[in-house]
C-alpha cells in the first residue's frame, strides 16, 4: 500500500524544513524564504532506497593503503595551481560568478584542453543549445573530435549518457537547471539541487571522473541554493571580476586537495581567457610616481605573492560624522588604523574623511598589509609623496607595534624582480634568511619608525 505524499515548506536559503510555512526562518532568520514542496514517501525518493548497500568495516589508518592517483592538468599553469596541482580523478568541483564573468567560457576552454591530450570530455549544458555551444567553440577555435556536447537537463538522461559514453571529464552547466523527475519541486530548488548534486557525487566517486558544476549566484554574490551545497563538493571556485575590465581572478575558497588562498589571473581576450603569469606588473602598471597617498605592498596569494598598489584620499569632512570607506580591505581595519595613528603618532585624523581603494580590483585580507594603508592614510594627510620604489610590509599592533609576517623571503623576492630598492618591514623579519641582491630590507619596530623612513622625515 502507497503511502500518502506529504507537502512540507522548505526554506531556499539553508533547507529548513517546516511543516507550516513561516515568514521568516527559524534557522538562518532569512525572511520570505518558505516554498512549498511534496516531500515524497521513501520507498519512492531518488537516491538508492530500495538497493541493498555493501557493508564496510573499519581498518585502522596504518592498514589503509594511501593511492595518488595522478592529477589531470590542462595548458593553463594559473588553473592548475588553483586546484593544488591539477585536476583530481574522482572530485566534485563547483564554480560560481557573476552571469557573464565567463564561466561557460573557462569550463569550455578547459574541456577542449584535456581533450587535446586524447581524454574523452563530456560537456552538458542546460542553459544552451548544442549550436549555442558550437558558436562559442568556433569564437574560442576548439576543434576536436574528443569534447562531445550534450543539451540536457534530466538528471536520468544525463546519468545515462554518463555510462554510454564513459567520459573521463564532465562539465554540468548549470546546476540550478537539472532535475529528478522523482522530485516534484521546481528545477533550482533546494530539494532538486541536492538530490541532483548528490547523484553527480556518487557518480564521481564511484567512476574516479571529475566532475564541474556550474552554480549561479546571488545578488550578494554567495551561490544560490542550499549552504549545503558547498559542503558537498569537493572544491569551490569563485569566478570574479568587473564586467567592464577584461581582468578576471579566479579564487579558491575550499578545496580538499591544496591550498584554500590560491588565485588564478585571466585576461578575456577574443579568443577567450588568457592566463596572466605575472600579475604584480599589472596592478602597478599605472601608478603614478610621487603622487601622495599611494604606497605598494607585497600581498601573499597562497604561495604566490603579489604587488598590489594601496591608494588612500584624505580630506577634511564637511559633516559631524566623517566618512569611513574602503574598497579592495576590510571596512572595520580602516577606522582601526587610523585610531592607532591618531593616538600613536599625533595625526590629528577624527575630523576627516578617509578613502581607502586597492587598485585593480584584488581584494586582499592578510594582516600584512597593515603597514601599507597607515602609510599611505598618513602620506595623504601630510600631502608627502612616498618613494616610489619603497615597499611596505607588515602588521600594526593597536600599541604602534610593527609585528613580523609569514614568507617574508618570497614577498621580497617579488619586489626584486619588479625593480623595487627598499623593503620596509618588522625588525623580527630580519633573521633567517638571505636578502636578494639589488635590494635593502630595513627592520622597524614601531609605527613612528616607518613614518620616518616611508616619508623622509
Amino acid at each position: 500500500m502507497s503511502k500518502k505524499k506529504k507537502t512540507i515548506f522548505i526554506c531556499q536559503e539553508c533547507g529548513y524544513e517546516s511543516i507550516r510555512w513561516m515568514g521568516k526562518c527559524t534557522n538562518c532568520n532569512s525572511w520570505n524564504s518558505f516554498i512549498e514542496e511534496v516531500k515524497q514517501p521513501k520507498e519512492q525518493r531518488g537516491i538508492g532506497a530500495s538497493t541493498t548497500q555493501k557493508s564496510t568495516k573499519p581498518l585502522k589508518i596504518n592498514e589503509i593503503v594511501s593511492e595518488k592517483e595522478p592529477r589531470i592538468t590542462t595548458s593553463m599553469r594559473e588553473f592548475n595551481r588553483v586546484l593544488g596541482g591539477g585536476i583530481v580523478p574522482g572530485s566534485l568541483v563547483l564554480i560560481g560568478g557573476d552571469p557573464g564573468i565567463g564561466k561557460s567560457t573557462l569550463l569550455l576552454q578547459t574541456s577542449a584542453q584535456i581533450a587535446d591530450k586524447k581524454l574523452t570530455v563530456l560537456y552538458i549544458s542546460g542553459e544552451e543549445s548544442m549550436q549555442q555551444t558550437k558558436l562559442r567553440a568556433e569564437r574560442l577555435a576548439i576543434n576536436t573530435d574528443k569534447l562531445y556536447v550534450l543539451s540536457e537537463t534530466n538528471m536520468h538522461q544525463i546519468i545515462h549518457q554518463i555510462e554510454e559514453v564513459k567520459p573521463d571529464f564532465v562539465v554540468i552547466d548549470s546546476i540550478q537547471t537539472m532535475f529528478k523527475e522523482e522530485v516534484t519541486s521546481a528545477p533550482g530548488s533546494v530539494t532538486q539541487v541536492r538530490e541532483s548534486t548528490m547523484e553527480l557525487m556518487k557518480i564521481a566517486k564511484s567512476s574516479a571522473i571529475p566532475i564541474f558544476i556550474v552554480g549561479h549566484v546571488t545578488k550578494e554574490g554567495a551561490i544560490a541554493g542550499p549552504r549545503m551545497l558547498e559542503h558537498m563538493v569537493d572544491v569551490v571556485l569563485y569566478f570574479e571580476g568587473e564586467r567592464h575590465h577584461t581582468y578576471r581572478i579566479l579564487r579558491t575558497v575550499k578545496n580538499r586537495f591544496g591550498s584554500t588562498n590560491e588565485m588564478g589571473i585571466f585576461e578575456m581576450k577574443e579568443l577567450g581567457l588568457q592566463e596572466v603569469m605575472n600579475p604584480s606588473e599589472i596592478f602597478l602598471e599605472e601608478r603614478s610616481g610621487g603622487a601622495a597617498g599611494s604606497t605598494v605592498v607585497a600581498s601573499m596569494e597562497g604561495t604566490r605573492p603579489v604587488l598590489v598598489e594601496i591608494q588612500a584620499l584624505i580630506s577634511p569632512s564637511s559633516f559631524g560624522n566623517p566618512r569611513r570607506m574602503a574598497t579592495g580591505v576590510d571596512s572595520n581595519r580602516v577606522p582601526l588604523l587610523m585610531a592607532v595613528l591618531e593616538k600613536r603618532v599625533g595625526l590629528m585624523l577624527q575630523n576627516q574623511d578617509a578613502y581607502i581603494k586597492v587598485a585593480g580590483g584584488v581584494k586582499l585580507d592578510e594582516p600584512a598589509i597593515d603597514l601599507a594603508i597607515a602609510i599611505s592614510i598618513a602620506s595623504s594627510f601630510r600631502d608627502q609623496p612616498t618613494n616610489p620604489e619603497d615597499i611596505f610590509i607588515g602588521e600594526v599592533g593597536l600599541t604602534g607595534e610593527i609585528r613580523r609576517v609569514s614568507r617574508i623571503e618570497q614577498r621580497v623576492q617579488e619586489a626584486a624582480k619588479l625593480g623595487f630598492k627598499r623593503v620596509i618591514c618588522s625588525e623580527n623579519n630580519l633573521d633567517g634568511w638571505t636578502v636578494p641582491a639589488g635590494i635593502k630590507v630595513v627592520g622597524v619596530k614601531t609605527v613612528q619608525e616607518a613614518l620616518k623612513l616611508g616619508l623622509g622625515e
